[in-house]
């Protein structure tokens, strides 16, 4: 929390800003930690070349190409999921996959989509627990694309 105290003569006024909850603080690196070791995984076996990730990528048919930058940037949102500040663009970024990952499970790929809709979830949570990443994030690409013009 950050307190400030406003004089104005004989009156006082404290204004409290506050910060995210304990609580919320907790379940985001909780539910951090558990996407970014899930997502390690993920996107090792893929840059690896576990011969069951290169079947899955040809059956989406894009060729191999495709599992490599899934891989990418699985791994590289993994990484931002540990980074302090930096956390709510990787769920977000992750997020979008999984968004992508539930509809090529849908329409291409044999087999449930209920994984990767879980895991779009929790990146769904991590991105409002981590809001105020979000917003700092934004504000600070306003800034930089209006000193741009």
């Amino acid at each position: 929390m950050i307190n400030g105290t406003i004089s104005f003569g004989h009156m006082q006024n404290t204004a409290t800003i506050q910060g995210p909850s304990k609580g919320r603080i907790i379940g985001a690196w909780v539910v951090q930690g558990l996407l970014a070791a899930a997502f390690l995984a993920a996107g090792g076996a893929k840059l690896a070349g576990v011969p069951m990730m290169v079947q899955i990528f040809d059956q989406i048919g894009f060729g191999q190409w495709f599992r490599i930058v899934t891989g990418v940037v699985e791994v590289v949102g993994a990484i931002a999921l540990l980074i302090p500040g930096f956390a709510a663009l990787g769920a977000a970024w992750l997020g979008a996959t999984m968004f992508f990952a539930v509809l090529t499970h849908l329409f291409i790929l044999p087999g449930s989509p209920v994984p990767a809709l879980v895991l779009l979830a929790l990146n769904v949570l991590v991105v409002w627990l981590r809001r105020d990443q979000l917003a700092s994030a934004m504000a600070m690409f306003r800034r930089a694309m209006s000193r741009g013009r």
